[in-house]
């Protein structure tokens, strides 16, 4: 048993290489970098989808008004409704993403990037 523990300190390193530093007393095993945040990462590819519906059913709002209103003729108009439907049902995951991202990047109080979900990314 004893040669085997002689081989074992003889193919390690040496203690003197390796260097070690005392902790503090007062510290009670916390340290400041362990409470740091990290900068927010910035969820692009959602905000671009947000920024897209947003765009789509604005557009889809619009048209259909015009549709109903008969700025634009239509042989039907009782089937321009489903167009503003649609478009609401896309502009407003897109508003709500888009001030979200707004307000966090504006930096005010209970809005975060992390309220925005990054699709796995």
């Amino acid at each position: 048993m004893k040669a085997a523990r002689s081989n074992m300190l003889g193919a390690g390193t040496s203690n003197n290489k390796v260097k070690y530093s005392r902790l503090a007393a007062d510290d009670e095993g916390y340290i400041d970098l362990q409470f740091k945040k990290s900068p927010p990462k910035v969820p692009y590819k959602a905000i671009a989808l947000a920024m897209f519906l947003f765009l789509i059913g604005s557009l889809l709002i619009i048209f259909g008004a015009l549709l109903l209103s008969g700025t634009i003729k239509v042989e039907h108009p009782d089937r321009t409704i489903p167009v503003i439907i649609i478009g609401l049902l896309v502009f407003l995951p897109g508003f709500y993403h888009l001030r979200i991202a707004y307000y966090a990047a504006k930096g005010y109080r209970g809005y975060s990037y992390d309220d925005i979900p990054d699709f796995g990314d």
